[in-house]
């Protein structure tokens, strides 16, 4: 990627601030109306993450790729995609858009509407454990980071351009199943930002661990088992 490293960490944080002030707005919004977490409320939420990112994939991934997860950068990394330093610098501005969406969200709702789900961070269910949570976060990302390897970043993708339509339809499907068990984070920053803005820090490190987890095993395995074997 030949864009100067200050354009490609710009599209970072706007990228990450959207998926946070849309995705997680989304849930106080429906908890809002009376929908919560599930049926209808559900599909919302899903929607409004995978349409957020489908989108702004679409409109800066040929800028800085288009990671806006830690866990993405994380699996680019350890696949020998990009530099250390640039992948600290990726990581360093995507938590910084997912604080910038939280704040947004604090500084314009009323206290009323986030409060009762604390910006909309992603908590663990009664019932699960932390460890099955971590499980579950493993499995999601590793399904991301899996169809992000393959339309984005593999040059033989089947998608190309558009690779942001399945980047989207896969965080849409993947929150349909874990978002009443995990919230389905998927990304650091998208449990960083409300929890340190709500002050909500409960289980935070499950959504750090998880989603990295899944990411490097998906990046690897792509990466080992699939793109270099076409060469």
């Amino acid at each position: 990627m030949d864009r100067p490293m200050t354009q490609r960490l710009l599209a970072e944080v706007v990228g990450t601030f959207t998926l946070i002030f849309i995705g997680a707005g989304s849930i106080v919004a429906a908890g809002s109306v009376g929908e919560g977490v599930a049926g209808a409320g559900l599909i919302t939420v899903a929607l409004a993450h995978g349409l957020a990112i489908g989108v702004m994939v679409s409109a800066v991934g040929h800028v800085s790729g288009g990671h806006f997860n830690p866990a993405v950068t994380v699996g680019a990394w350890v696949a020998r995609r990009m530099t250390t330093g640039a992948a600290l610098a990726y990581i360093v501005a995507q938590i910084a858009g997912g604080l910038l969406g939280a704040v947004g969200l604090r500084l314009l709702l009323p206290g009323g509407a986030w409060e009762p789900v604390a910006l909309g961070t992603p908590l663990v269910s009664s019932g699960i454990t932390d460890w099955q949570a971590i499980a579950i976060e493993a499995v999601l990302t590793f399904l991301l980071v899996w169809v992000v390897f393959a339309t984005a970043l593999d040059p033989e993708g089947a998608f190309g351009k558009i690779a942001g339509l399945a980047i989207g339809f896969t965080i849409a499907m993947d929150i349909m199943m874990g978002g009443p068990f995990t919230g389905a984070a998927m990304n650091p920053a998208r449990s960083i930002g409300p929890a340190v803005v709500s002050g909500e820090l409960t289980g935070v490190w499950v959504y750090i661990l998880g989603p990295v987890i899944g990411g490097t095993v998906a990046a690897l395995l792509y990466d080992l088992g699939i793109m270099r074997r076409q060469v």
